[in-house]
């Protein structure tokens, strides 16, 4: 698949990310457009150029920053962000976003209170589940910082601080391991415990070339599929970010990626672009296995 598909592919889902940072539609699809200029910069959409090991998360790294850029454009008082460098790219933060809940008209009014990193802190971690370090990232801050602009934010709009900034939760590997052992010892309860309400899983047309479900909704329906199977999937880094993957013979087929906050599986997506298969790396539980 070349740059063209992937981009067209992956145009639904940036829509809705910049729709829910910047809270307009029109100034979503400016966005998105935006994005494509960038690709072609980077390289061009069809002609190779600047190899990037992880477009899906490249072309979300660069739709947020565009939306910040944008956001700080509403402030007469902040500088906008420098230009996006093509190989800036970071593990994916909005893997799994496309079915998390649209923010409300409510919570718009609200949002439109904060300042541009303070809102997209908030909106990234607390309604989508990215780690901070990856909305650090896309900030050009530290993830202390980034943790300070969410907890600014929760104040300003009258938002208790989580639990998990005070209190220690499971790791997110933590999860993904504790998901796939129940998954291959048959325990329907424990995978139950361990799904979100509004958890979906859904496969990249690679993955279901190959026979994954293009789409499953809701927890017991997951929690279904998954009860007493995944016996050949092994744990897995894919840009920091841990999963699970089915292996044939030592070659990855398929990888699990998760999208887990709270201490819960958010979000499920089977992969299986080779591209992305190439850029697993095998881990014992958090580290990485040499």
């Amino acid at each position: 698949m070349d740059r063209t598909q992937i981009f067209e592919t992956e145009r639904p889902r940036l829509r809705r990310v910049a729709a829910r940072v910047l809270g307009d539609e029109a100034e979503a699809e400016d966005v998105v457009q935006d994005t494509w200029l960038r690709l072609h910069r980077a390289g061009g959409a069809d002609e190779g150029g600047d190899d990037i090991a992880n477009l899906p998360g490249w072309l979300t790294t660069v739709t947020t920053r565009l939306c910040l850029d944008r956001l700080r454009a509403r402030s007469t008082a902040a500088a906008p962000v420098p230009e996006v460098e093509a190989r800036d790219t970071v593990p994916d933060p909005a893997e799994g976003m496309a079915r998390a809940e649209s923010v409300g008209g409510a919570l718009q009014l609200v949002l439109d209170r904060l300042g541009p990193a303070e809102r997209v802190a908030l909106v990234l971690h607390d309604s989508f589940g990215v780690d901070f370090s990856t909305v650090a990232t896309v900030l050009g801050s530290s993830p202390a910082a980034a943790r300070k602009h969410a907890s600014r934010a929760r104040a300003k709009i009258g938002r208790p601080q989580p639990e998990q900034d005070v209190v220690g939760r499971p790791a997110d590997w933590e999860v993904v391991d504790a998901f796939m052992a129940a998954a291959k010892e048959g325990d329907f309860d424990r995978l139950l415990q361990l799904l979100a309400p509004g958890v979906a899983v859904r496969a990249d047309r690679a993955a279901a070339v190959v026979g994954t479900p293009e789409r499953i909704d809701g927890r017991d329906e997951v929690a279904a599929f998954f009860d007493g199977s995944a016996h050949a999937a092994l744990p897995v880094f894919l840009g920091g970010r841990p999963g699970a993957a089915w292996f044939d013979r030592g070659r990855a087929m398929v990888l699990f990626d998760f999208v887990v906050a709270d201490g819960q599986v958010q979000d499920i997506t089977f992969r299986a672009e080779p591209a992305v298969l190439e850029e697993l790396v095998r881990r014992s539980g958090g580290t990485a296995r040499a």
